[in-house]
């Protein structure tokens, strides 16, 4: 059996050129990757040396992107290495199989957001109630199961996300703010659930993961193992487990150690049982 290697895409593996965070000089810039381009220009980027790591991850174990992203921005994503068979996007909502999102899991998704929070609807009417035109650049659904707002960040009112956190928390709802983007999740709807469900169907030696933000952390715990950068939603709260690496590197530099790890971890657990 071989492992399973989950892995949050957006400033965890992958990073915008505003989240490179390359410091040094310019002569001694890492040779960057894109990976991602929108609407004709280049928009996310790996290392060089990190994308062959990958590359040979995806080759010896069970290589599966976890994003919030939408199927349609993930699907603008070319990772190096063949196509992975499994993918998780919007925040757990879909589990892509080859590309297809299965819809035995969006039934079961389905069924546990009725079941256990309040509606979307409820959630998007107080986010535009509450929020300030003078901070709110844009609102959006994805994929009909949560909301989020691309906010000016440096203008939110002290105080607000928390208030936010906390009135959405009584309705099953959890609030992360990431970068520029405040998002609003059921908490029902999780990478770990249908990462376990992918280590479920392969029979999966372990789990590896890495991520950066809130929405990562029920990942990061369910794994035998977990990374996490130096920057990021997770870093900045001091966030910690005891199987949980917090690394101390920071943009690119940080995405590159993750895979480096994974590709160690993952070359160790192959067996050939």
């Amino acid at each position: 059996m071989t492992a399973l290697v989950a892995g949050d895409l957006d400033r965890t593996l992958i990073y915008s050129a505003a989240a490179l965070e390359l410091n040094g000089s310019d002569a001694d810039a890492p040779r960057l990757l894109c990976v991602e381009v929108h609407e004709g220009a280049p928009l996310s980027y790996m290392t060089e040396t990190a994308a062959a790591l990958l590359a040979e991850v995806a080759a010896t174990a069970t290589f599966v992107p976890a994003t919030t992203r939408t199927r349609e921005q993930y699907r603008r994503v070319h990772l190096p290495g063949p196509p992975p068979e499994f993918a998780v996007c919007a925040n757990g909502g879909h589990l892509l199989v080859r590309g297809e999102s299965d819809p035995d899991w969006r039934r079961t998704v389905g069924a546990r957001l009725a079941a256990q929070c309040a509606p979307l609807d409820e959630i998007r009417g107080h986010l535009l109630r509450t929020a300030d035109p003078a901070w709110l650049r844009k609102e959006r659904i994805a994929e009909d199961l949560f909301a989020y707002l691309v906010v000016e960040r440096t203008l939110l009112p002290d105080g607000w996300v928390q208030d936010l956190a906390g009135w959405a928390g009584t309705r099953g709802w959890t609030v992360s703010l990431q970068g520029r983007k405040l998002y609003a999740v059921p908490q029902p709807l999780t990478k770990s659930a249908a990462v376990a469900e992918v280590a479920r169907r392969t029979g999966a030696a372990g789990i590896l993961a890495a991520g950066d933000s809130l929405l990562d952390a029920d990942l990061l715990l369910a794994a035998d193992r977990g990374w996490r950068p130096g920057h990021g939603e997770l870093a900045a709260a001091g966030w910690q487990a005891p199987h949980v690496t917090a690394l101390e590197a920071r943009g690119a530099a940080a995405g590159e150690e993750i895979v480096r790890a994974f590709h160690a971890a993952a070359g160790g657990s192959r067996s050939d049982g």
